[in-house]
């Protein structure tokens, strides 16, 4: 018995496996450690406590306007510790929201950039994106509500999650490709756009949370490619035929 598991493990398919596993840690280890860490989060509020003590969890880290007066500090950093999503219901929108930020954003796109240019940049753009789009939203909500165009309800509602940043840089990954960009950069906008609840006079805030997001990373990804340009070595020209001294003219 023991010595068939370890010929499983042995099989190429494994060891290929292994391989890679090995690969992305060494190119991206802190994104692979945000991710053990988003999973460990998840697991915690999903399969450790109970609907009453998850849902304090969640309103405590909400970055709603009640939230964001007084303890912006504790929710800002707090939600970035947790993604607004499931794992197990395959069929669901969450799903599907889950796939987009916790697989494309943080996994492809953030894993991407911290190989390409370093942690440091990559989550700067990641911070960048999560707090400018949040606080952006804050003057958006407080006219809807004095206009009546939101309902009270949304003071406190639960908002929370890394959804902001990983719109962030799926656009500034979109900007950054060689080829498909702008189908790419169409996606990103659409993304948001298609998902969100357009019933009101404004589309609800977290929809426009997601648009400024994405502005965000489409100019970070813009500062990225022209600083990609101008460092770019200019092509050498090819040498053409050279041509047979002529003969010497005489007078």
């Amino acid at each position: 018995m023991f010595r068939s598991k370890a010929l499983c493990f042995d099989h190429p398919v494994m060891r290929r496996a292994a391989r890679a596993l090995g690969t992305c840690v060494s190119r991206s280890p802190v994104t692979v450690g945000y991710l053990v860490l988003l999973l460990a989060t998840h697991l915690w509020c999903t399969a450790v406590l109970s609907t009453a003590e998850a849902q304090r969890v969640v309103l405590g880290v909400s970055t709603h306007l009640d939230n964001l007066h007084d303890h912006p500090v504790r929710v800002l950093a707090g939600s970035l510790l947790f993604f607004d999503g499931t794992l197990t219901e395959i069929t669901s929108e969450a799903f599907a929201g889950t796939l987009i930020t916790l697989g494309l954003g943080v996994t492809v796109c953030l894993a991407w950039l911290e190989r390409r240019y370093g942690p440091g940049r990559a989550y700067g753009i990641f911070l960048l994106g999560h707090l400018a789009a949040t606080l952006l939203t804050v003057p958006v909500i407080q006219v809807a509500l004095a206009h009546g165009w939101y309902p009270d309800s949304v003071r406190h509602a639960p908002d929370f999650g890394i959804s902001y940043g990983a719109e962030t840089v799926l656009a500034a990954g979109a900007l950054l490709l060689r080829r498909a960009r702008w189908l790419a950069a169409a996606g990103v906008v659409a993304w948001p756009v298609l998902g969100g609840d357009w019933s009101g006079v404004l589309p609800d805030f977290t929809t426009i949370g997601h648009l400024l997001a994405a502005a965000v990373g489409f100019v970070c990804g813009a500062i990225l490619l022209r600083a990609a340009r101008r460092t770019a070595p200019a092509p050498v020209p090819e040498a053409g035929p050279v041509s047979e001294p002529g003969p010497a003219l005489v007078e």
